[in-house]
């Protein structure tokens, strides 16, 4: 296995100034396509905090600025957020699965940042013990990126959904199995198997943040015994 350094870490989100950037970036990204949109996403989002949530961030390594940002949500114990506007087959509801929403990367920033937060959202996945992934995408470009990723269509080109959680704008639904993933790319000799199985990038951080120990408070020493004559 090859070690590619990037020239900026992918990591979770840790603080309050981290939500911030990430709702302006989300506006910004959004709001190019749609204002409306645009002014929904940078509000504060509870899902952004609920457990089995997990807010990635890619940030640039010289000045900190955030470049780009995905959102992956497990469906346990919760309905994932396009389930509250679709049923999914039993097929995949019968798995542990999660969804990807939020993706927001800032302009003209690297490509490669844009798949090393799906190379993390893989890998958090696999670590989760997520069985599937699922996204729901409405651009033509972002639906062939999928597609060359190796997401599929959960029912046809045809289904478009109108989204609750994305404005109710009609979207496709995608979905991508992680167990076996790494030998249909192999197999399939997919041009991303070396980028995302056989390269060690130590810039992905996907440690959770350290819960600080508290400090264990100071016990007075005991008086000291008074000695009768």
């Amino acid at each position: 296995m090859s070690l590619s350094e990037l020239g900026f870490v992918v990591r979770p989100l840790r603080d309050a100034p981290d939500l911030r950037a990430v709702r302006e970036l989300r506006a910004e990204a959004y709001g190019h396509h749609d204002p409306l949109l645009a002014q929904r996403v940078a509000q504060a989002d509870a899902a952004d905090l609920e457990p089995g949530c997990c807010v990635l961030m890619a940030c640039d390594k010289v000045d900190g600025r955030l470049l780009g940002t995905l959102r992956l949500q497990r469906g346990h114990p919760r309905p994932l957020p396009l389930e509250h506007s679709v049923r999914l087959p039993e097929a995949l509801r019968a798995h542990t699965r999660a969804e990807l929403t939020r993706l927001a990367v800032r302009r003209g920033v690297d490509p490669m940042v844009r798949l090393m937060l799906f190379k993390a959202a893989w890998l958090h996945a696999l670590a989760t013990q997520v069985r599937q992934l699922v996204i729901t995408a409405r651009s033509p470009a972002l639906i062939r990126l999928y597609h060359q990723l190796g997401f599929e269509e959960v029912w046809s080109a045809d289904h478009w959904w109108p989204m609750a959680h994305v404005g109710g704008l009609p979207h496709r639904v995608l979905s991508f199995e992680i167990p076996g993933a790494e030998r249909r790319w192999h197999d399939g000799a997919h041009p991303l198997h070396p980028l995302f199985v056989q390269t060690c990038h130590p810039d992905l951080d996907l440690l959770p943040p350290a819960v600080p120990v508290p400090a264990r408070p100071r016990v007075p020493p005991p008086p000291p015994r008074v000695q009768l004559a």
